[in-house]
């Protein structure tokens, strides 16, 4: 029964944060606080994904603060620029073994070549106590 479920069924998809890779990184930060989110998909001027910006990426931030006294710079310069994507109807099981195998949280959902979601460890875990 699992093996049915899609990533589309359990993805999130409605109010998706992106972020915009020119955006100040402590707003970033204060946008995955305030939404309790661990990472979320940065687009570029013309809205195609172009890295991810997580709570790893922040320590990053934290980092460059502590060494250089300050905390300005943009989202680009911090986040992951290699990208593992995942299809928006692949299996829900094909995913939770994607996570097993990988220290990432959450993957960008795509569908024709266009991001539709982000998909997370907990929505795998969602799908699986919905049964």
């Amino acid at each position: 029964m699992l093996a049915k479920i899609t990533v589309a069924d359990y993805m999130t998809k409605r109010n998706m944060v992106t972020l915009k890779e020119n955006a100040n990184v402590v707003e970033a930060i204060k946008q995955l606080l305030s939404h309790k989110i661990t990472c979320a998909p940065v687009i570029n001027g013309q809205g195609k994904l172009v890295g991810m910006f997580s709570e790893k990426d922040s320590m990053k931030v934290v980092l460059e603060s502590a060494y250089n006294q300050g905390s300005a710079g943009k989202v680009s310069e911090f986040m992951s620029t290699d990208i593992v994507s995942v299809d928006a109807d692949a299996s829900i099981v094909d995913i939770a073994a994607k996570f097993k195998d990988s220290t990432i949280r959450s993957f960008p959902v795509f569908r024709d070549s266009e991001l539709v979601g982000v998909v997370s460890r907990t929505d795998v875990l969602k799908a699986l106590v919905n049964l």
